[in-house]
């Protein structure tokens, strides 16, 4: 299996979170090599950063070309700002046309969220929040339906189909904090750094045959 390295986001913690819990036998490579990306069984998006500069670098190593077939076609998880990516448009850096793969756009928290007691909340939203389960997926099992999960994010997906939504958070609103279609799924957390039940849900990815 593949981690797409384009240079975004903090991509060898992911990479020793998969080796970790990869099963024996499996091999876990960092690459922006396009050869080894395409023949890879199974592709980790992660990414931290500002989305114009992902797009960018993805364009820069014509990885945006190939990612629609990949992700139609083997188990695909995208991270964080690897998440966002998929969607068509988000309104950082004065509005960026992304990928397309999931219906919808990203959009910043409100400046003035509050939370249920009336208090002001902080963005970008950082530390830890519970993924709420709201469809069943292969990704959750062994998951309680409440699970603890590590965010660092100012802006959140708005998918336009509300069946791709597999798992919400509550932060002000409620977002989509775990979005899936066919082979591909991807959350905003970052699992890596999300303690047991992070690597609970790599070591369901490492083992999904992409079916849902």
């Amino acid at each position: 299996m593949a981690v797409i390295d384009y240079g975004m986001g903090n991509l060898h913690s992911v990479e020793r979170a998969l080796r970790h819990e990869a099963p024996p036998g499996m091999h876990v490579l960092l690459t922006d090599d396009l050869s080894v990306i395409g023949e890879a069984d199974r592709l980790v998006f992660p990414g931290q950063g500002a989305a114009a500069d992902a797009m960018e670098a993805l364009r820069r190593l014509g990885i945006d070309r190939m990612l629609p077939e990949l992700a139609a076609t083997r188990p695909f998880f995208g991270m964080c700002l690897g998440q966002q990516i998929l969607l068509d448009w988000t309104a950082e850096n004065g509005g960026v046309d992304l990928l397309g793969l999931i219906p919808g756009r990203v959009e910043r928290f409100p400046e003035r969220a509050i939370d249920n007691e009336g208090r002001r909340l902080k963005i970008p939203h950082m530390g830890w929040n519970v993924v709420r389960r709201v469809r069943e997926h292969p990704l959750w099992q062994g998951l309680p339906r409440e699970a603890w999960f590590y965010f660092v994010h100012s802006y959140r997906v708005l998918p336009a189909q509300g069946d791709q939504i597999v798992g919400e958070t509550d932060y002000g609103d409620t977002f989509a904090s775990a979005i899936a279609d066919g082979p591909m799924f991807a959350m905003q957390c970052h699992p890596e750094k999300s303690s047991a039940d992070g690597l609970r849900l790599l070591n369901n990815f490492l083992r999904w045959d992409g079916g849902w």
